[in-house]
């Protein structure tokens, strides 16, 4: 069953044999599955993080609440049978640009900081994946500043 969620998502992201649609399916699966991992992180539910998510999702792709929330619940069954990140991360790396991986960047950001602290786990995936979209240090940092207001 994985192995032919895997195949259906390289055709969707690599080829032409699929439809519009189904591409556009898959990588919003693929960036909604990357939230759902850090948020998950922490071994911790928090409403906080999951209304993020949503919230982050429907602003990226320009959803609606419905649509978001059944995108968010493809995405984690997807992210509960998913062996590695990799495979995910390669395909937002194929059809993103520059800019939007520094937005999934942002929005791994804010999952993480929805419940305003800043798990070790947590902290680890962000950078995890964003070495994987080919983000800088640099980038990564200026961004998480942007977003983080430690608690003093």
């Amino acid at each position: 069953m994985l192995k032919a969620l895997t195949d259906f998502f390289d055709r969707a992201l690599a080829s032409q044999a699929v439809s519009p649609e189904e591409r556009e399916h898959a990588l919003r699966v693929a960036t909604a599955l990357l939230l759902i991992e850090v948020a998950r992180a922490d071994y911790a539910d928090d409403a906080a993080e999951e209304r993020t998510i949503v919230a982050e999702i429907k602003k990226f792709f320009r959803l609606d609440d419905q649509t978001a929330r059944l995108l968010v619940r493809d995405a984690s069954r997807e992210a509960d049978r998913a062996v590695s990140l990799q495979s995910f991360t390669r395909r937002l790396v194929e059809q993103l640009s520059e800019a939007e991986r520094l937005s999934v960047v942002e929005m791994l950001w804010r999952v993480a900081l929805a419940d305003r602290r800043l798990d070790k786990r947590e902290d680890y995936l962000v950078r995890q994946v964003a070495e994987l979209l080919y983000v800088s240090q640099s980038d990564l940092i200026r961004i998480r500043n942007r977003i983080y207001e430690p608690q003093l």
